[in-house]
Parts: C-alpha cells; sequence; structure tokens
C-alpha cells in the first residue's frame, strides 16, 4: 500500500476549522486539492499532516500557528490617519482594503478599529496566531517524476 511520502503528488480531501469549530475552507462538493509536496505551496503543518497517510485514510491534524501562518505580528498593525485614504471609501470595521507600497508590492489590510480621526488596520494574514484543524483524506497519490 502506498504511502504519502515528499515529492509525491497528492489528491486530498479537506476541511480547515478553528478551535472554537468555525469553518474557513473545505473542499467539499468540489474536486480535491491537487499538489507537490515539498513545493512550499501550502502551509507546512499541513504537508506534514499527509506525510506517510495511505491511499483512503481519513485523520485529523492540529497545526499550531508555528507551522500555519505564524503569530499576529504587532508591528503589521497600524493607525492610519482617514485622510491618507481615498475621499470614497468609507472605513468600516471588516473592511479590506488593499495597499501598495512604493515599489509595487501588494498588501491586504483589514479595518479592525475605526476612531473619529484614524482607523487601525491589520496586515496579518486572518489565521495568524490560531490553531487550524484540518479533516484529511487522501484520494490520490502519485509518485513525481523527477527529471535533470
Amino acid at each position: 500500500m502506498s504511502q504519502v511520502k515528499e515529492n509525491n503528488t497528492v489528491k486530498v480531501h479537506y476541511t480547515g476549522k478553528l478551535s472554537d469549530g468555525q469553518v474557513f475552507d473545505s473542499s467539499e462538493g468540489k474536486e480535491p486539492l491537487e499538489f507537490t509536496l515539498g513545493q512550499g505551496r501550502l502551509i507546512p503543518g499541513f504537508e506534514k499532516g499527509l506525510i506517510d497517510m495511505k491511499l483512503n485514510e481519513k485523520k485529523t491534524i492540529t497545526i499550531t500557528p508555528d507551522e500555519a501562518y505564524g503569530a499576529v505580528r504587532e508591528d503589521l498593525i497600524q493607525e492610519v490617519a482617514k485622510t491618507e485614504l481615498p475621499p470614497e471609501i468609507k472605513p468600516e470595521v471588516g473592511m479590506g482594503l488593499v495597499s501598495k507600497s512604493p515599489d509595487g508590492q501588494e498588501m491586504n489590510l483589514l479595518v479592525v478599529e475605526v476612531r473619529d480621526q484614524s482607523i487601525v488596520l491589520d496586515g496579518n494574514h486572518p489565521l495568524a496566531g490560531k490553531d487550524l484543524i484540518f479533516d484529511l483524506e487522501v484520494v490520490e497519490i502519485k509518485d513525481t517524476v523527477v527529471t535533470e
């Protein structure tokens, strides 16, 4: 029976939940997620959780922030004067904004507080600082052919 190992291409059905049970992502009703392990496309804890799983095996894993989206970084939370916003934007808590750095790099920001003269923006990933729980099911394992 084949088992998932580094560099395999796998197809996985998954449901991602927070510790309070809230589902933040799932492949339910969709095609399974297909990717090659070791390419860094997914959070490290997700890939590590799949290693040694067998075809059609199901399991639940818990991923801590250090193996997921990291801890909440205070330096990514900042207060911005409302006058710095384009005039057509009426900020509300929960609103997503995109900021462009001088070199053209985009950063997704979330409005976390609206004050009289300013707003507080959070540039952390929405899942930063959270334990993530994934229900996994391996539905296909392919050996990846490495070409030189």
